[in-house]
């Protein structure tokens, strides 16, 4: 065997070692069984590498034509699961680049020329989460969809708002799920600023400062994509930083902290709207679960899990920034300890988006792609809690201040207002006029239309607020937005 090759039984490093490694130092220091599904962005980045060797004349055109048929095959076996992970190798791109040499003889040696597993796996990395990200910016844009779709069906029914957990205005529901889609759209607009900076390639920085053979890094960022808007490469400008830099892994898994944190956020409404005290929804059976001990329970399970999750991808980011906080230049081994976390939060991110999606907007059906059979919607549970809580009290205030009354004023009359309707049990708008009028002689009979709660949603009808034509232009503002979708 040659002592350079790399098999199961000798390391890319190992003919300085006089001893082997021991085993359990290997499991210690092995990531090949859970970096291995960087294994296509290994390959991407492999070929694109080889390609400008070749056309730098670094390695010859049949050294390429070699290494495309040994990659060729390496992507076959993986694909049909025949490929053999050997720990031995440490990692996914020695156990690719070890079957490319068994495949192909010294053109797969000549594939590292030029690079390190330091600016390797760096760029792996980043191709890799790059296209994760598209694909939960897909995701979200699909939840923000239906959340839409759901709004569109419902902007005339009345919700209590509240502040503090308390009633405090009514609101439109619709008006409510869009407070969420406005959430969801800023995550969208934070990860394509993320993915901007994750689409720099590393590549050609070697193990930390650059390389002695005439590379082409241009070349090799255009044939990754890892290009900005007019088409122009994006290089890490600096070697160093390049094969050390994981800011991207830290600002992705910011990023997708605060899309977790938003959806807890929504979780736990949920969560509240279906119990028995509230009762404004009901959520699909098999997003739910029953009980072991008592038969009449449905348990919001999967709003319950997002909420439990959203700590799990927010400790994933504490992990990074802690990982990276004491490093020096240039690259450690503790960043083998990015991948693990990153991946999670990738998995449970893209997970509780698509089953979000599905609980809120309804199963999509594949022939005609529209959604059907997600929320179903208590109006006359909601619009009595909007009832119960004095919700229109602001309105007659503000009744009092279009007729002259000072706002402070107003808020006192109002107040004793509040206080006499809550010694009688009834609603400010079931006061009689008389009475009313006992607490400020401005009010008058069209008091009434001011204290209903349609009559408070409609009055609110400037841009942003809770008015049905204001939620509903802000609908069709979604829509415009999401349209590519469909």
């Amino acid at each position: 065997m040659s002592p350079n090759q790399l098999d199961a039984k000798s390391q890319a490093w190992s003919a300085l070692f006089s001893e082997p490694m021991s085993e359990l130092v290997k499991r210690y220091t092995a990531s090949v069984f859970f970096d291995r599904r960087l294994w296509q962005a290994d390959i991407q980045g492999s070929l694109a590498h080889a390609e400008m060797l070749a056309a730098q004349g670094i390695i010859s055109a049949q050294d390429w034509a070699d290494i495309q048929r040994g990659m060729a095959q390496i992507r076959a076996e993986i694909e049909s699961g025949q490929f053999e992970w050997k720990l031995d190798l440490e990692d996914v791109h020695l156990n690719i680049e070890a079957r490319l040499t068994q495949l192909v003889g010294d053109a797969g040696k000549r594939l590292h020329t030029g690079r390190s597993r330091n600016d390797q796996v760096a760029t792996d990395v980043r191709l890799w989460l790059r296209d994760e990200i598209d694909a939960i910016a897909t995701l979200l844009r699909e939840l923000q969809a239906a959340l839409v779709e759901v709004a569109a069906r419902h902007v005339d029914v009345i919700l209590p708002g509240f502040t503090h957990l308390q009633v405090a205005q009514p609101v439109s529901f619709a008006h409510h799920l869009l407070a969420y889609v406005e959430m969801f759209a800023r995550d969208e607009e934070r990860l394509a600023d993320v993915r901007r900076r994750t689409n720099r390639l590393p590549l050609g920085s070697a193990a930390l400062a650059g390389t002695t053979y005439p590379l082409d890094r241009a070349r090799v960022a255009r044939t990754l994509g890892m290009v900005d808007e007019r088409g122009e490469p994006q290089l890490c400008l600096n070697s160093l930083d390049a094969v050390s830099d994981r800011d991207f892994a830290i600002e992705f898994s910011a990023a997708a902290a605060l899309i977790m944190v938003h959806v807890s956020r929504l979780s736990e409404e949920l969560i509240l709207w279906m119990s028995q005290n509230f009762g404004f929804i009901r959520i699909a059976d098999r997003f739910t679960t029953g009980s072991s001990i008592m038969p009449q329970k449905k348990n919001p399970d999967v709003p319950e899990l997002a909420r439990g999750k959203t700590g799990r991808v927010v400790g994933h980011l504490m992990g990074l920034l802690t990982l990276m906080k004491g490093q020096p230049l240039a690259y450690n081994k503790d960043n083998q300890e990015d991948k693990e976390p990153l991946f999670d939060t990738v998995d449970t991110l893209k997970d509780t988006l698509r089953i979000f999606t599905d609980m809120i907007g309804g199963e999509r059906d594949p022939a005609t792609g529209q959604r059907s059979g997600g929320l179903t919607v208590n109006r006359e549970a909601m619009e009595a809690a909007a009832r119960r809580g004095y919700a229109t009290a602001t309105d007659l205030a503000d009744y009092l201040v279009k007729k002259g009354v000072p706002f402070r004023d107003a808020h006192e009359t109002v107040a004793h207002a509040v206080k006499a309707a809550t010694s009688h049990a009834c609603d400010l708008s079931e006061l009689p006029l008389a009475v009313l009028q006992g607490f400020h002689p401005l009010i008058e009979k069209d008091v009434y239309d001011v204290l209903s709660l349609r009559g408070s949603l409609q009055a609110r009808n400037t841009l942003g607020g809770t008015a049905p034509a204001q939620v509903q232009a802000q609908i069709e503002r979604h829509r415009a937005r999401l349209a590519p979708l469909a």
